[in-house]
């Protein structure tokens, strides 16, 4: 089979502008240096968190968020991706159940559960996107249908990092690396191989020293691609909920005060106060809002205004 050809290089699944299909909400992606792929050429991926990257007048910062769970609204990709490289070099396959997400590691699982359906899935994030920016979430085709979002392109979401099963992948794929670059290294001269049986004309076969197990402590076990392929879906209750355009989040309320009004120009925020794992905070925020171009629209007005880390939050 002929490979795919190496394209430019994308460290994001879509961004806004330019529309897949009349069913997907995402968008075609920028360039990027190719030293940025770091995996391309194989297809098999490595694991990658990444540095912080820019895109749109908005900064994003990769990291290892095991306390992950956010809501917002998931878009998907497919055909347009389809046998392209992902952002950390495995091969996208759009009949896959896989994701992209902008700072999460890759590959990490993630549970998303649709909020207007009550669907629920097991993803694998591979690739980096979406950066429309009221997007969280741009789900493969097949997920996608799973989830029930093909139809209307874009659904209200939860989006939850399996923690165990993160680190479990994490840990296996740091090791292989490991145990590559030790190969790829001077060796002495003498090499112990495995011989072929007697009579056989076999060639000797190099003795692979095996990576080490995974830490015990993970007690759930990182799922396969056909692990999440045949995985059921779950259904879970849907609740009523609401879009909010939120500006902002602080741990003093005079500084939430000094956003609210400054955004008073652009519409009505509130300021409610909220308890975290991190402690108390008061957010700031606009809405609820009827529709999502409505919070598009208002997104980027406030970002346009100077708050770049405003987002569309459903609760």
């Amino acid at each position: 089979m002929k490979r795919p050809a190496l394209p430019p290089v994308r460290l994001l699944a879509v961004a806004a502008g330019c529309v897949l299909l009349a069913a997907c909400a995402s968008s075609t992606p920028p360039s990027y240096p190719v030293k940025e792929a770091a995996g391309q050429g194989t297809g098999h991926g490595i694991y990658k968190v990444g540095k912080p990257y820019q895109i749109q007048g908005v900064w994003y910062y990769p990291a290892e968020d095991y306390d992950y769970d956010e809501t917002g609204i998931a878009s998907w990709y497919g055909p347009d991706f389809h046998g392209r490289y992902t952002a950390n070099g495995e091969i996208f396959d759009q009949n896959g159940i896989s994701a992209a997400h902008r700072t999460l590691p890759m590959p990490c699982f993630v549970r998303v559960t649709n909020l207007e359906n009550g669907r629920s899935l097991v993803v694998r994030v591979n690739d980096r996107g979406p950066f429309a920016h009221s997007r969280i979430l741009d789900l493969s085709r097949r997920a996608a249908q799973l989830l029930g979002i093909i139809g209307q392109g874009t659904a209200k979401v939860r989006v939850q990092i399996l923690a165990e099963e993160s680190r479990e992948l994490a840990m296996r794929m740091k090791a292989k690396e490991d145990v590559t670059s030790v190969a790829a290294a001077p060796r002495i001269l003498v090499q112990a191989e495995t011989l072929p049986p007697p009579g056989s004309h076999g060639q000797p076969k190099p003795i692979v020293m095996p990576a080490p197990p995974p830490d015990q402590s993970f007690s759930k076990p990182a799922p396969d691609a056909q692990a999440l392929e045949h995985q059921r879906v779950k259904v879970e209750p849907v609740h009523p909920t609401h879009m909010f355009i939120q500006a902002g989040a602080f741990s003093r309320f005079d500084n939430a005060n000094r956003l609210s009004v400054s955004l008073s120009t652009i519409g009505k925020t509130t300021i409610t106060q909220v308890q975290t794992k991190s402690g108390t905070f008061f957010r700031v925020r606009m809405g609820p809002i009827a529709s999502l171009d409505a919070a598009d629209a208002l997104l980027e007005k406030v970002i346009n205004s100077g708050y770049p880390d405003a987002r569309l939050v459903v609760d």
